[in-house]
């Protein structure tokens, strides 16, 4: 089954909204409920990674499930979307994204609008960036080569231990970089600090397609690089 690009463009737009709506509002309710950042920590991971899973299942068959320009990007360098398809991908993950910040700001009874002030810079989050990225897009590619059915698992597994094992906590997504700057709570992101993430991720994006390319193409095999 093929879905024409309104519908597609309103999978991204929903799927990335209703996950930044989970990264910030989990975030809200972990802060909320303990002063332990690390416990913190790990009450926004769990529902990030759970809810990759749902949405990954039931928007990936519309649109392919990126949410994320960083992947949209990927799939542009391995020549399966177009350039203009990517563009309007990028828009919309982005658009649904801040609208997924200032909705879990509502449940919450806090300012719509809010400006990060959260400090996150410096090489070795830029270098944490590049990392987790790499291994989301790789995760990602492996999975179409191998095990397409195991993709919403293995993006939502992959996430939750990210966030554990980067020191950026793995935002892997331009998309929801952006979006984060657009929260002063637990899961934000000064926008001035941005620059860094976004080239970091992109960067991750595209050395996961080229070594990827090359490693998941058998010898019989014509796998897109």
């Amino acid at each position: 089954m093929t879905f024409d690009l309104p519908r597609r463009l309103t999978a991204e737009f929903l799927g990335t909204l209703l996950l930044v709506c989970t990264v910030v509002g989990s975030g809200i309710m972990a802060e909320t409920l303990t002063e332990d950042v690390a416990v913190a920590l790990l009450g926004n991971t769990i529902p990030t990674g759970a809810i990759l899973f749902v949405l990954i299942t039931i928007l990936g068959p519309i649109s392919g499930a990126h949410f994320n320009p960083a992947v949209s990007f990927a799939f542009l360098l391995r020549r399966e979307i177009s350039a203009l398809d990517t563009g309007l991908y990028i828009l919309a993950q982005v658009a649904g994204g801040i609208l997924g910040a200032i909705i879990a700001h509502g449940m919450f009874a806090q300012e719509l609008i809010q400006t990060s002030s959260t400090v996150r810079t410096g090489g070795a989050q830029w270098f944490a960036e590049i990392v987790a990225t790499f291994g989301l897009v790789g995760v990602i590619l492996g999975g179409l080569r191998f095990r397409v059915d195991a993709i919403p698992m293995l993006v939502g597994l992959y996430i939750t231990a990210a966030y554990w094992f980067t020191a950026s906590t793995s935002f892997a997504n331009p998309a929801v970089a952006i979006s984060r700057a657009f929260t002063d709570t637990f899961s934000g992101i000064r926008p001035v600090d941005l620059p860094g993430f976004i080239t970091a991720e992109f960067i991750g994006a595209a050395l996961a397609v080229a070594l990827f390319g090359w490693l998941l193409k058998g010898n019989d095999d014509k796998v897109p690089s």
